[in-house]
């Protein structure tokens, strides 16, 4: 991680404890200031240093001299018939990256991007299709966390004749590293993101409650567990080497068994022993949704502790892939819930503003040469948002 130095202004937004510590200690201040900024950021939702009524005003003079608090820039949202809400947001560079939010019963769910594209080109997913420009920073990942829960005015008041509500303020009450890119290719960036979001000083959420999802970058998931606890999920979609280095590329360098005892070990060095390893499994019409390939997870996976979520294809265009029908869906679920696994099949939602499992896109600058662009399914809500994006 990056050494903290007065050299530049430096954007306080995605600096963990532990980095605003030292911040605050190269101004000469005491350690737990840290922890008094972050609350002004993090639970009331405050960004200008002058509104920071506890800090002296010497401070905040300095705090303006060498920081400042700088976010995603909003291009638009959306809201689908569903609830789900999705962002476009515009990063530091100009590019445009996707941020959606998934209502459900007792919880909400955010889910997050970590890198303006995708490298890793899964067959399956439109955002590998517009090709990688860059990592995010740590204040561009957590910027999209604080703008949805501004969203939703859930921050609490810090003014004492009001009472926030902490209700409100969970309204964003999990993260999943899920959107745009391979978390685990912005590997610092990301740890220090979700250690900030776990962070009772900050954002507060649960060790279950914030989750990587990877394709399975072995040599970083096995890093993982020394810098951080979050719950893991595999982007596994298929039972064997085979079909699935056609679907996730880098399954070639990184095969099944290799991956799953790279998940084993980081599982089972968390201090919780009952936490479980998600696999997503997305299910494609005719390619790995058969009644065989089911009987073979369920025979990859027998000795793995893990629940599966089933995932139908979120169609986009420029993808020969459908949706399997209901019927495909369900016997394949059977056959792993008659094996004692608990499958789940994730309801689509948010597909009517191209923000479903696979079809986010943002605009991309395409530095891996992946030049073939790719839009989503045409509504009437994503037309706009193909506009707003190529017209920035």
């Amino acid at each position: 991680m990056s050494q903290i130095s007065l050299e530049n202004k430096i954007n306080l937004l995605g600096l963990t404890k532990e980095q605003l510590t030292d911040f605050f200690e190269l101004l000469g201040e005491k350690a737990f200031r840290a922890k008094q900024f972050m609350k002004w950021v993090h639970q009331y939702g405050i960004t200008d240093f002058s509104l920071m009524t506890d800090l002296s005003k010497s401070l905040r003079k300095k705090l303006s001299q060498h920081s400042y608090i700088s976010l995603p820039e909003v291009v638009s949202r959306f809201d689908s018939e569903d609830g789900t809400r999705k962002w476009i947001l515009k990063v530091e560079n100009g590019s445009c990256i996707e941020t959606v939010y998934i209502p459900e019963k007792g919880r909400g769910t955010l889910c997050v991007s970590s890198q303006v594209g995708c490298s890793l080109d899964c067959s399956f997913c439109a955002t590998g299709k517009q090709g990688f420009q860059n990592d995010l920073s740590s204040s561009e990942i957590i910027g999209q966390v604080w703008l949805a829960i501004k969203s939703f005015n859930g921050f609490l008041s810090h003014n004492k004749n009001q009472t926030g509500k902490k209700k409100d303020f969970e309204k964003v009450t999990n993260v999943v590293m899920m959107g745009m890119g391979e978390p685990l290719l912005n590997f610092d960036n990301v740890v220090s993101s979700m250690n900030l979001m776990m962070d009772d000083q900050a954002y507060g959420l649960s060790k279950r409650r914030v989750t990587l999802s990877t394709s399975g970058v072995v040599p970083m998931l096995d890093k993982l567990g020394a810098v951080t606890n979050c719950s893991l999920a595999i982007s596994l979609h298929a039972p064997n080497d085979e079909l699935r280095s056609q679907l996730v590329p880098i399954n070639k360098k990184y095969p099944i068994a290799m991956l799953l005892d790279s998940s084993l070990r980081y599982i089972n060095g968390l201090s919780d022993n009952k936490r479980v390893i998600t696999i997503e499994y997305t299910l494609i019409d005719k390619i790995n949704d058969s009644i065989e390939l089911a009987h073979e997870l369920v025979d990859l996976l027998k000795n793995i502790p893990c629940k599966i979520n089933l995932i139908p294809f979120n169609p986009f265009q420029g993808s020969d892939y459908k949706k399997p029908s209901n019927n495909r869906i369900k016997v394949f679920q059977s056959v792993l819930n008659n094996a004692g696994f608990i499958a789940t099949i994730r309801t689509t939602r948010g597909d009517d503003i191209g923000a479903a499992c696979g079809q986010l896109v943002g605009r991309v600058l395409d530095r891996t040469k992946r030049s073939e662009r790719y839009n989503q399914k045409s509504t009437k809500n994503h037309e706009e948002a193909v506009k707003i994006i190529s017209g920035l």
